[in-house]
């Protein structure tokens, strides 16, 4: 439905949404502040008077409803408020920085600065690797961190208001809103915010996946609320015995976490055991708030039986977000595996709001936190420039999700890291040089292999040589980004030095075989190699990789004519060629790509291994042509996000020119003529080829997997549904490979 409205209703809706974002923290702010956002708001509304939105709305709008999520989601201050109303004003508008800071101040400047920055990346997207414009995004926390916290409110309501977007466009927004702001809202504490990101990033790259869980929660939300009530009447009585203040809250999980689930198991929405979670928010009865949360816990476990082993208990020792809680799993009515999660009213409100009420609650304590840690460690991961920016990113996303487990440093202290952590990252995270001189690791006294994977309650002590170098084979079993950081910086500068001697040898030798070193027989000799630059040449000498027989062929040859050394660069490149040529076919015409719905030659990628009726992309890679995903595909993301200019919409348009390959997991109770019923009816009703099949029973169950060769999406259906009907089979699913 188009927009209309005339400029009198434009002007009182500007006012009213105005209010709206005050209503939550008038009380909070003094006079002066009020005074501050005030001006900004005007500023902003002269600014932005000319520009409209997609939606034909007034773009004042926008910057209102940042500074609404900036107040009460994130529950930031002034400064914050008044920096995202003016967030788009230097970007958009005649108003540079130094405008900013003549009139509202050196910090608010420096956080629009920083948020215009951040916008101006986006103008290159076409002409460089998103992956470094992640980076200096990134860079702008050693600014200051409120302007993260505000590009991620942006961020939020940018998705919120995308339907007026072309689909390409929601694609792009939504692949990298789920590939590092969901991850970097779930780092910085705001868990409300890293949801609400992951579902809108979900309902824009599998639409129909999202609609569809969606509809299944409204289904069952009555039933939902029944659920609650039943739970709730039986632990009334025990909390209102120990006379607490409380407020019990039910919600579902949110739809991308039972999308992630459903995957990870492998099962349906039915199946997903605990879809919903309960939440105790109790106003503390004595000074202990540990002492209440666990008084609530052992009143839970007299009406409920709890599963020990989904005990969290974040309260005695707190995420390094300073989420504080304590989690039990439980059977409750209808034995129902369900989530309980205890906090008081401030834990609840640093859960919700993350980094802002984590410091509003500090409260004087000048230990560092966990977060302070983080963020310190992210700027030194930030500063080291040698790192390839798609690889600082991959390393950076790491740390962002992960799990943690906590450890003891032999004189006790404690320190967490992420789950799967290796000896050697404990090594790396009390300091690089420790790291780099690592020549063994104690774990619980006894020495380990720098590999071995740390649990919680490790005691760990490391053992040093300064003569210890750090090897290539490390980066295969740490998975810190500050571990990985400075063994490739190490590995490089080790690297420089090898080379540097190796082009002094090379000299050397040259000068025996009556050759000149310069420019032209380096670059001869790089080509001669098949290698790409004269360091890898140097490196290669340097090693030894490269040795005299093989100086003394390439002297060899070159004494002959021009010509023969031509021909012998065109053979070395054809078989390259060649296989380029076999492996890139035309004959997979099922395939239409862009607009114009053009023919072009493509590889199905072994990834995902994508059949006819898939939903698919095309993905233009730099030596193998177009490499076509299925949208679902578990690197779509990752590719959408970082090369969106490489992108190209593809679709299917005759599948009867070829057969695919697919694979089908089957399971169910065990049958003498399992394997004799599954070939009678692939052969002789759906006529395909079987490439293998491998199922193996154990005490009166089987399991196995199916190879073979199909046309095309439908039959494949087709085929699953007649499998299904089977005697003792169970389950039967697609996967990607055996």
């Amino acid at each position: 439905m188009a927009y209309t409205a005339t400029v009198e209703e434009e002007n009182k809706e500007i006012a009213n949404r105005y209010k709206d974002l005050l209503k939550g923290t008038y009380e909070v702010l003094s006079k002066e502040d009020k005074v501050l956002i005030r001006k900004a708001f005007e500023i902003a509304v002269e600014a932005h008077s000319e520009q409209r939105r997609k939606t034909g709305e007034p773009y004042i709008y926008h910057p209102i409803a940042v500074a609404k999520i900036v107040a009460n989601e994130i529950g930031l201050g002034a400064t914050s408020i008044a920096a995202a109303l003016l967030h788009d004003v230097v970007e958009d508008t005649h108003y540079t920085v130094e405008d900013m800071e003549q009139l509202f101040g050196e910090t608010i400047a420096r956080i629009v600065s920083g948020l215009t920055k951040i916008s101006r990346l986006k103008k290159d997207q076409d002409y460089s690797i998103q992956a470094e414009n992640f980076r200096k995004m990134l860079l702008t926390l050693n600014d200051d961190v409120r302007v993260i916290l505000i590009k991620i409110a942006d961020r939020l309501h940018n998705m919120q208001t995308m339907d007026a977007m072309p689909a390409y466009k929601q694609l792009k927004i939504a692949s990298e809103t789920l590939y590092i702001y969901a991850p970097l809202a779930h780092r910085l504490g705001l868990y409300n915010i890293k949801t609400e990101l992951e579902d809108l990033g979900l309902k824009y790259t599998e639409p129909e996946v999202y609609n569809d869980i969606l509809s299944k929660i409204k289904e069952s939300k009555e039933e939902q609320e029944l659920y609650i009530k039943s739970f709730s009447d039986k632990l009334k009585s025990g909390l209102d015995k120990e006379k607490f203040t409380y407020e019990i809250k039910g919600r579902f999980k949110s739809i991308f976490s039972i999308r992630r689930k459903m995957r990870k198991q492998n099962v349906s929405f039915d199946e997903v055991y605990d879809k919903f979670a309960i939440r105790i928010i109790f106003e503390p009865t004595s000074k202990d708030e540990k002492f209440d949360a666990w008084k609530i816990y052992s009143i839970v476990t007299d009406y409920f039986k709890p599963n020990p082993t989904r005990l969290r208990d974040w309260i005695s020792q707190p995420k390094s977000t300073g989420y504080e809680a304590l989690h039990i799993t439980v059977v409750g009515p209808n034995a129902q595996w369900v989530e309980v999660q205890i906090r008081s009213n401030r834990m609840n409100e640093i859960a919700e709001k993350g980094y802002a009420a984590h410091f509003k609650y500090k409260q004087g304590n000048e230990n560092e936190s966990g977060l302070e840690s983080w963020l310190n460690k992210l700027k030194e991961t930030l500063e080291n420039q040698s790192l390839d920016a798609v690889d600082f990113v991959e390393d950076f996303k790491l740390n962002l999700y992960s799990k943690e487990i906590y450890v003891f440093t032999p004189n006790g202290d404690l320190k967490s890291l992420p789950k799967g952590a290796s000896a050697l990252d404990f090594a790396f995270s009390i300091h690089t040089d420790v790291g780099l001189k690592t020549r063994g690791v104690k774990v619980n006294g006894k020495l380990v292999p720098l590999s071995h994977t740390l649990t919680s309650g490790d005691q760990i002590e490391v053992l040093t040589t300064s003569t210890n170098k750090p090897k290539a084979r490390w980066l295969d079993f740490v998975i810190t980004a500050r571990a990985r950081t400075k063994i490739k910086t190490a590995l490089k500068e080790e690297e420089k030095i090898i080379a540097e001697e190796g082009k002094a040898v090379l000299s050397r030798k040259l000068r025996h075989l009556k050759i000149n070193f310069d420019d032209k027989a380096v670059n001869e000799m790089v080509n001669y190699f098949n290698l790409k630059t004269s360091f890898d040449l140097f490196y290669r000498i340097g090693n030894g990789a490269i040795d005299n027989t093989q100086l003394k062929a390439f002297a060899n040859q070159r004494s002959g004519a021009i010509m023969s050394f031509i021909k012998n660069s065109f053979k070395r490149q054809q078989p390259k060629e060649k296989i380029d040529k076999e492996e890139v076919t035309s004959k997979y015409d099922a395939l239409v790509f862009g607009k114009d719905e053009e023919k072009l030659d493509f590889k199905l990628s072994k990834c995902c291994n994508p059949i006819p009726g898939d939903k698919v992309f095309g993905f233009v890679t730099i030596n193998e042509g177009i490499k076509v995903h299925k949208n679902n595909c578990p690197n779509a993301i990752s590719l959408q996000s970082n090369y969106a200019y490489r992108i190209m919409p593809s679709k299917w348009i005759d599948s009867t020119k070829q057969e695919f390959k697919a694979v089908l997991h089957l399971s169910g109770v065990d049958n003498k003529g399992i394997v004799n019923n599954l070939t009678k009816i692939i052969s002789n009703n759906m006529s395909v080829f079987i490439h293998s099949i491998n199922i193996s029973g154990d005490d009166g169950i089987f399991d196995g997997k199916l190879s073979l060769s199909v046309k095309n999406k439908n039959q494949l259906t087709k085929l699953i549904e007649s499998i299904k009907k089977i005697e003792g089979v169970q389950k039967v699913e697609r996967i990607n490979s055996l």
